[in-house]
């Protein structure tokens, strides 16, 4: 891998991974299309840091409030209830990603093999979206803890390439009466824990793979680093105005686009 091409895939990487466009979906697609072969398990799990980096440096104050109300709690000190129970309700929304992964990841990984079911999930990815405009924003700031499991259902169902994880869980926030505001940064939360545990999954793999080329490593992290964060800033804002539909549109373009190039054959 040339140090152009791991700054591309960064960069692809980082903007579509918080984008409700399927970062997986586009990945797929990228190396079906354009003949680009996978770069490796060592590139996919750094690069895939660092666009967690981006989200915790986003939200650094968030989680910080979040990590000493739960040292607090474990010390036996007064902490703040509400945000140890807004991490114990993350946890609860890891456990269905979690286990799919676990348990259907042969199944899962040969999903990524047909274009034809990854431009038929980009489009359902469309329809959630345009789902997600039909929803009257909620008025609740934190969720319960069914909330919680109905968004981690969201997550799971987004292990499958095309399905938007960030669109999905914001839709699911939503359909259960979170806020606008509320719903987008429990999804953002939630990527934190999923996007660190993937990584540390194919850590082993890393190791032994190796690396291709330091340099395109280092610069498609700090590519994706870089990218995720004004994505995340543009998602906010779209989710807050109630936009979050808008990206329907592209999705089901790509999707259509894409599904009729395989049929034809081109």
């Amino acid at each position: 891998m040339t140090v152009l091409e791991g700054i591309a895939l960064g960069l692809l990487q980082g903007l579509t991974e918080f984008l409700p466009v399927s970062s997986s979906g586009h990945l797929a697609l990228a190396e079906h299309f354009f003949s680009i072969e996978s770069p490796g398990v060592t590139f996919e799990v750094f690069v895939h840091f660092g666009t967690a980096m981006a989200v915790v440096l986003f939200f650094r104050r968030r989680i910080a409030s979040i990590l000493v109300a739960l040292a607090r709690c474990v010390t036996r000190l007064q902490h703040d209830a509400a945000e140890v129970r807004l991490a114990l309700h993350l946890l609860l929304a890891t456990v269905p990603a979690a286990a799919v992964g676990y348990f259907l990841a042969p199944r899962i990984e040969q999903a990524f093999t047909s274009p034809v079911l990854v431009s038929v999930l980009l489009m359902v990815t469309g329809f959630i979206l345009w789902f997600s405009g039909k929803l009257f924003p909620g008025t609740k700031v934190r969720g319960t803890w069914l909330d919680a499991l109905v968004i981690g259902a969201a997550q799971a169902l987004a292990i499958l390439p095309g399905i938007s994880r960030s669109g999905s869980t914001i839709t699911a926030g939503l359909a259960v009466g979170l806020e606008r505001r509320a719903a987008a940064e429990f999804a953002f939360l939630l990527s934190v824990p999923v996007i660190f545990g993937a990584a540390a999954a194919s850590l082993g793999d890393a190791l032994t793979a190796g690396a291709s080329s330091g340099a395109a490593l280092a610069l498609g992290t700090l590519a994706a680093f870089l990218s995720a964060l004004p994505a995340i800033a543009l998602l906010l804002r779209a989710v807050t105005a109630g936009k979050l539909s808008s990206f329907a549109y592209y999705c089901w373009a790509v999707g259509a686009v894409s599904l009729a190039f395989v049929v034809t054959g081109h």
